[in-house]
């Protein structure tokens, strides 16, 4: 059974890589349109369900599609990828030195012998962040790890030093909750071993 992650994040990557499996890399290049009247949890499983369906119907055979689409929210508001270095700052300006939420939308679609099924979840992680200065604002934005990243922060390597706690999936802040992938693909792979 072919397995994709619809996904060139390396952080996803690397938490995939995880499960010792064979597979392939192949990003999705929808669009990520938010619905205003969506909640903040369909909002971040139509995202994800729209990357994995997006490489779903450019494949064919026997496949697994892994999409996922994280979202920093404070408040009620998203905090996305930043447009720009300014647009970072004012992001993570408006973090530090408090409590936000994470949530990963999570859509697994499968094709098993003709028949096509559907996980769609998400997760949930809260990030207490330090207060920042100014200046280590900066820093961090000047490394050039800020602006592929919703909410301008990663909440692994150098910027893990501005992180108060969290509560919640650390892999869920990563990018792909990979506790819930593991239960999806062990009950497909596990059903197909055994069938």
């Amino acid at each position: 059974m072919k397995i994709i992650l619809a996904s060139k994040s390396p952080r996803r990557k690397e938490l995939l890589d995880l499960l010792n499996l064979k597979y392939e890399i192949m990003a999705s290049d929808k669009e990520e349109i938010i619905e205003p009247n969506f909640t903040i949890e369909q909002q971040a499983k139509k995202l994800a369900y729209e990357k994995a369906k997006t490489i779903f119907d450019k494949t064919k055979g026997d496949r697994i599609v892994i999409g996922s689409d994280t979202m920093v929210i404070k408040e009620g508001k998203i905090y996305g990828k930043p447009k720009d270095k300014q647009d970072a700052f004012r992001m993570l300006e408006k973090l530090k030195g408090a409590k936000h939420e994470v949530i990963t939308g999570l859509a697994i679609l499968v094709q098993k012998e003709g028949k096509e099924e559907q996980y769609i979840d998400y997760d949930k992680a809260e990030v207490y962040l330090k207060d920042m200065t100014k200046q280590e604002i900066e820093h961090w934005i000047a490394t050039g790890n800020a602006l592929d990243k919703a909410g301008a922060y990663a909440v692994q390597g150098e910027f893990m030093v501005f992180i108060q706690k969290i509560q919640g999936h650390y892999a869920t802040i990563m990018g792909l909750p990979i506790h819930k992938v593991y239960e999806v693909l062990k009950k497909i792979l596990y059903e197909q071993s055994n069938s």
